[in-house]
């Protein structure tokens, strides 16, 4: 299969894109009537990006326009929701560690140095993806994607941030919570990125554990070691990070087709997607179940009822593809970040209560 995936992408890749491609991360659908939409025959498969070719030729910006754009531009590189989702199980990590609420300065340290630390491997990542990036209709209004800002100003500026977040956190925590930082980065970066995002559909299986690491980071921040609380957390956002992203993988598709990236949506039925999904979905909650010894009656009610809507969700996915309809993958994409958001809400809101 993923041979067919990259001969699909070679006509989405015509040569005036790389002509003008600078620095940029993932997706979107592109029909396959693209090519009669209009007499462009040099960019046919490119024609949902017609409108960002012209803009970086003329030289205008559109997304980011002056100073205050190109600061704007190199933040949204930074990919600040999926730093905020990081954060979120960074601190309740941090409070279990404690049993309570840690030092409001260690806190806010370790989240400072965490959103660098983020910050720069997700600028890397789109430094690395720029050229994939101008193909996929999702990320193609990226700065790096529209020529908004420099490849190497792009590369400066991931680096620099990787080295001010593992400046602070050695600093201000502990050299074990420095060194899972840095581990984080390269394995997001190297692991993930250019490892093997692009050779394997198992590509978020095993590059998603660098998403994970800020569990093990709050905790070691904190005590200075691990324990097993801190890697059950840990293994909670492994198995959830599947399911969550081959939902937005599979709404996204034939983005990941024409940009040969073998997401596993591409490279297999969705009979099988949604089955991988339902089976990653319940190891997920019966990992969370894990943490019921060190926690109060509250948890437990909370990690039940959140782990059953997430299962009703990803079976409903199934079902849906079983009897032929649209999956509807965006549902499960959205309530998969509620519902690890609410799971590590609780597990916070657990660590102040009497046992």
């Amino acid at each position: 299969m993923s041979g067919n995936v990259s001969s699909r992408a070679v006509p989405g890749r015509p040569r005036a894109h790389r002509a003008t491609e600078p620095p940029a991360g993932p997706n979107g659908p592109v029909g396959t009537s693209a090519p009669a939409r209009g007499p462009a025959p040099q960019v046919p498969a490119a024609q949902p990006h017609a409108p960002q070719v012209p803009a970086q030729s003329t030289g205008s910006r559109p997304a980011y326009a002056g100073r205050l754009g190109t600061v704007r531009a190199y933040i949204a590189l930074t990919k600040p929701r999926i730093i905020e989702l990081l954060l979120i199980t960074t601190v309740p990590a941090m409070m279990l560690a404690a049993g309570g609420f840690p030092s409001p300065w260690l806190v806010l340290a370790t989240l400072a140095g965490g959103s660098l630390a983020a910050g720069s491997a997700n600028v890397l990542n789109c430094y690395i993806d720029r050229d994939i990036d101008v193909v996929m209709r999702r990320t193609s209004r990226r700065a790096t994607a529209q020529g908004q800002v420099s490849a190497r100003g792009v590369l400066v500026f991931g680096i620099a941030l990787g080295i001010a977040s593992l400046a602070l956190l050695a600093v201000t925590t502990t050299w074990l919570a420095t060194l899972l930082t840095f581990l984080a980065i390269i394995g997001y970066v190297v692991g993930y990125t250019i490892g093997l995002k692009r050779r394997t559909p198992s590509n978020i299986v095993w590059g998603g554990a660098a998403g994970c690491m800020p569990t093990l980071i709050g905790w070691a921040a904190v005590t200075g070691s691990l324990a097993w609380p801190a890697l059950v957390m840990f293994m909670i956002v492994f198995f959830w990070t599947p399911p969550h992203f081959w939902a937005l993988a599979m709404r996204f598709k034939d983005d990941y087709a024409r940009a040969g990236v073998p997401m596993l949506p591409v490279v297999a039925t969705p009979q099988v997607v949604a089955d991988r999904i339902v089976v990653y979905s319940w190891v997920m909650v019966a990992v969370s179940l894990l943490l019921i010894p060190v926690m109060t009656p509250l948890y437990p009610v909370a990690a039940v009822l959140l782990g059953a809507l997430f299962l009703l969700e990803a079976h409903r996915v199934r079902i849906r593809v079983r009897n032929g309809g649209e999956p509807k993958p965006m549902r499960l994409f959205h309530w998969s970040t509620t519902y690890l958001t609410l799971l590590f809400v609780v597990i916070g809101v657990d660590t102040l209560l009497p046992l």
